[in-house]
């Protein structure tokens, strides 16, 4: 490559002329997308961010100037232009690069990304700063792939606002996040750049200017034209931002000059870009939700490679086949998602029965609350939410639904480790978050026939508002598509009887485990294994069984060791104090676990198949 090979920071980025410029980013494509060929990521939003990220680096003074990127599937380009181009084929590798913007892995990542909405919010406390420390730098903070449906960044921009604070805000408007944008802002935003008279118009203009006083005064003229086009001002001007746009954010002499005329004007500021998702990519631009992150595939003709291997239904289509299903049955349920619907597989109902699902937008404390609203007047939402993203929701659980005890069903995706996504990602505090709050019946199953089961199951009156917790991927194998049975609440499986060490598992965990045990039994040690199934209510008579037949228990999850099964089964021994079984405890530890392959965090963690048969010798041994 002609220009990228020779770029290892912003200061070589520098060096280059203007002109050169466009070759740069036809060169800087070219890297991502044979990167992500071989080595699967966040390929589309990244493409479509290639101009403004030349741009920004080149116009800034970073990383004294501070670029905060909203969830960071956006920073690929970023991260190469930073010092990381040789590194980037280790992106989202274990022991190698986070997919996301991390503070400890370079000075250029200002600010630790993976969930949406938070760039407004930390570039204001970083512009604040700024200003306080009576320091000169610059603080952009660029927000798209839907997160501006996020009520953090209207919080962010409502404060900014207020604040006047030296500000821009780069809203990268590509029209979908990972499903396409919904809601009343997204209709506004596109009534704004597909108005093309009002936008010819203005750009034309525009580029005739060429003094900053002029440009002021014709910025101003076309906000009261925009009130014109629009009825009222621009939501943005409203909340005290100087709003420029919409431009076209792939045209990278017209970002640039729009960047450099005012990123000098004092005061909140909002660029309003449209860019395309997968931009430079046919396939990635044709098909731009399959291709946010689509796995490897072939760089010449985007053919998809297929996944080896045996290839067994996913939780998430036995979750939405499952729901469709019971929504034919019982017209009080209903589905809602924050902006999940294909990667939740929501989208099964969607299809079907439209009217009964609602997908709400990143917006997971919304959902959360409009489910407890439905919930209100008799109906029955399955809200699905990712494990990590429904902590961002956790007040409302508590308020909204707990504390009222009213039903709502949540099917928590992507419980446990979910491999390459990283810290920002995995699933594994909310066993240990949910299980102190009262009226929750908490519950991960052991395979697809659980899950299908218990979906069925919770609509009994028996059941109040349930946590149903599930991982990412692939099942057992197992055929799912049959009757449904009733799963009795907070009752405990025995899938094998011994009497020297009993394995209690909880969730899809518990198949390593039972192999760990048929190991373990051809040692000459006697395993009994319980499928716990429920975390609360905890099945009491099970651990009591446990502990007077084995001198041992292990507990193992696929979550937090602090809080969840292991803390769940201390409570229950230290209130019996006739047992002296001894408890040792397999889950993840107290510290955040990076990315890598789920086989390759299971085995750091220790909880994979070799983990869990070796602490069963040990135990053993240590009890000899």
């Amino acid at each position: 490559m002609k220009y990228l090979d020779k770029i290892e920071s912003p200061d070589d980025l520098k060096k280059l002329s203007p002109n050169e410029l466009p070759e740069l980013c036809k060169e800087l494509r070219e890297f991502i997308i044979d990167a992500c060929s071989g080595n699967p990521g966040h390929i589309g939003a990244s493409l479509g961010t290639v101009e403004l990220t030349v741009a920004l680096h080149y116009l800034y003074n970073t990383p004294q100037d501070k670029i905060v990127w909203d969830v960071g599937h956006q920073a690929y380009s970023h991260k190469i232009l930073t010092g990381r181009r040789e590194s980037f084929k280790y992106n989202r590798k274990y022991k190698g690069l986070s997919g996301f913007p991390k503070i400890s892995e370079s000075p250029y990542d200002c600010f630790g990304v993976g969930h949406s909405s938070t760039s407004i919010s930390a570039a204001l406390g970083m512009a604040i700063a700024a200003q306080e420390n009576k320091t000169n730098e610059q603080v952009v903070a660029v927000i798209g792939d839907g997160a501006l449906t996020g009520g953090l960044a209207y919080e962010g921009l409502n404060n900014a606002g207020a604040l006047k604070t030296n500000l821009l805000v780069i809203l990268n408007d590509n029209h979908i996040s990972i499903d396409p944008n919904v809601g009343a802002l997204h209709n506004y935003l596109l009534k704004i750049t597909t108005s093309h008279i009002y936008n010819e118009t203005k750009n034309k203009v525009w580029s005739l200017l060429t003094s900053k006083k002029l440009r002021a005064l014709f910025s101003k003229f076309m906000f009261s034209t925009k009130m014109a086009f629009f009825d009222k001002g621009s939501i943005f001007e409203s909340l005290g931002f100087r709003y420029f746009g919409a431009i076209d954010g792939n045209n990278l002499p017209l970002i640039m000059e729009r960047i450099e005329d005012i990123k000098n004007i004092p005061g909140p500021k909002l660029l309003h870009i449209v860019t395309k998702k997968g931009k430079g990519f046919k396939p990635a631009e044709e098909d731009q939700i399959l291709w946010h992150a689509p796995g490897t595939f072939d760089k010449i003709t985007g053919e998809r490679r297929k996944t080896t291997g045996i290839n067994h239904s996913r939780y998430q289509d036995v979750f939405g086949e499952t729901l469709l299903r019971l929504a034919k049955d019982n017209d009080k349920i209903y589905g809602i998602t924050p902006a999940m619907p294909s990667g939740s597989s929501m989208n099964i109902l969607m299809r079907e029965m439209p009217e009964r699902a609602f997908d709400v937008g990143i917006a997971e404390q919304h959902a959360v609350t409009f489910s407890a609203g439905l919930a209100t007047q008799g109906l029955l939402p399955y809200c699905n939410i990712y494990s990590s993203f429904i902590q961002r929701a956790y007040d409302s659980v508590i308020h909204d639904v707990a504390t009222q005890n009213l039903k709502v069903i949540f099917c928590l995706d992507r419980g446990g480790l979910v491999g390459e996504d990283g810290a920002t990602h995995h699933g594994v505090f909310d066993l240990a978050a949910f299980r102190c709050i009262p009226n929750l019946t908490i519950f991960s199953p052991l395979n697809e026939i659980e899950l299908k089961d218990i979906m069925y199951s919770v609509q009994a009156p028996e059941y109040g508002s349930t946590i149903i917790r599930y991982p990412r991927g692939q099942g057992e194998g197992l055929e799912w598509r049959n009757d449904f049975k009733s799963i009795e609440r907070g009752k405990a499986q025995l899938l094998r009887d011994g009497n020297d060490i009993a394995l209690l598992t909880i969730g899809p965990i518990g198949n390593l485990a039972a192999k760990a045990a048929e190991k373990a039994q051809d040692q000459g040690i006697s395993v009994m294994h319980y499928n716990m199934r429920f975390l609360k209510p905890i099945d009491q008579e099970a651990i009591l069984n446990a502990s007077s037949k084995c001198h041992s228990i292990i507990t193992i999850e696929d979550g937090s060791i602090k809080g969840g099964l292991y803390s769940a089964v201390s409570e229950v021994i230290a209130s019996n104090p006739v047992i002296n079984t001894k408890l040792t405890g397999m889950g993840v530890p107290d510290r955040f676990i990076e990315q890598g392959t789920i086989p390759e965090l299971m085995g750091e963690c220790g909880f994979d198949e070799a983990g869990i048969f070796n602490t069963i010798l040990n135990v053993s041994r240590k009890t000899l």
